[in-house]
């Protein structure tokens, strides 16, 4: 956390700076844990100072912050980082202020309070070989055949494996769990094991699940440190069908109880019920991508 919908609304609300120039880059006085941030703040002052920003993108759990000069600011905040045009949760946190000239806002800010968050400016040939070339497909446009080429050898648990970023870049534990459950797939089934109806239920879930979440701006989960770019909470977390919900009754079947195990050391949480290992429980009603759902996706 923040996985590929909270990173996608962090893009799209700091998406308005497209086009103002950055005056000064700041790493504000912090005296916790010390995030990656590379380079150094003097000479990433002197690389981004007076630049024009002309364009937002995201790879994976990246925002890019594209520069006119070929460069870009890779910011990956991992369990805690938040991208912001508003203040803070608090200012004990502030890894990173530009402060910009133009009219959407006037400096854009990275928080990240447990310290593991990255900063770095790249060229455009580092962020060809040290991003892109590392991540496999976005979660979102990834076709059914890709993903299922992609893992449909490997011996580890689909769970673990949906965790690759080679493999399919954006998806994290909790959504893991949730288009698991969508696509009616057992999290602890082999990825050589699933047949080809299971991989195109999941593929279908990852359509419906992100898609969905996406439009609810993420989840904003009982730490209440998820946060969108004016420091605003998620909604998504109102609608998870198991994460977090151990020992409460599965919503589709109304017969399971919500059943929580580790896997590669994070929680899974499923319903035994409506992903047994058979692999002929998904609800295709439910997976069933809607054309506004792709769109948002798309979007």
């Amino acid at each position: 956390m923040p996985e590929l919908p909270e990173v996608e609304t962090m893009r799209r609300g700091i998406s308005p700076i497209v086009g103002q120039r950055i005056r000064a880059a700041e790493r504000p006085p912090c005296e916790r844990k010390p995030i990656v941030f590379e380079p150094a703040i003097g000479p990433f002052d002197r690389r981004v100072r007076g630049r024009r920003i002309t364009g937002i993108d995201r790879l994976g759990k990246r925002v890019i912050i594209e520069l006119e000069n070929a460069q870009a600011i890779v910011i990956e905040p991992r369990m805690t980082g938040l991208v912001l045009l508003s203040d803070p949760p608090g200012p004990e946190h502030l890894r990173l202020r530009l402060i910009l000239d133009g009219d959407a806002a006037a400096e854009m800010l990275f928080w990240d309070r447990r310290g593991l968050g990255t900063v770095r400016l790249l060229t455009a040939d580092q962020l060809r070989r040290d991003v892109r070339d590392r991540l496999g497909p976005d979660a979102t446009r990834i076709t059914a055949e890709q993903l299922r080429e992609n893992l449909r050898h490997s011996r580890r648990v689909i769970k673990v494996a949906l965790l690759d970023q080679a493999a399919v870049a954006g998806i994290g534990n909790l959504y893991a769990a949730e288009i698991l459950f969508v696509a009616g797939v057992d999290p602890r089934t082999r990825c050589d094991k699933l047949s080809r109806p299971q991989w195109e239920r999941l593929h279908a879930g990852i359509g419906l699940v992100l898609g969905e979440a996406i439009e609810h701006e993420g989840s904003t989960l009982s730490d209440g440190t998820y946060r969108n770019a004016l420091n605003n909470e998620g909604s998504y977390q109102n609608y998870h069908r198991v994460y977090d919900r151990a020992g409460l009754g599965c919503g589709r079947c109304s017969v399971g109880k919500i059943r929580r195990i580790v896997q590669g050391q994070r929680s899974t949480f499923f319903c035994p019920i409506c992903q047994r290992k058979t692999g002929r429980h998904g609800s295709v009603g439910e997976i069933e991508v809607s054309r506004s759902v792709a769109e948002a996706v798309q979007s």
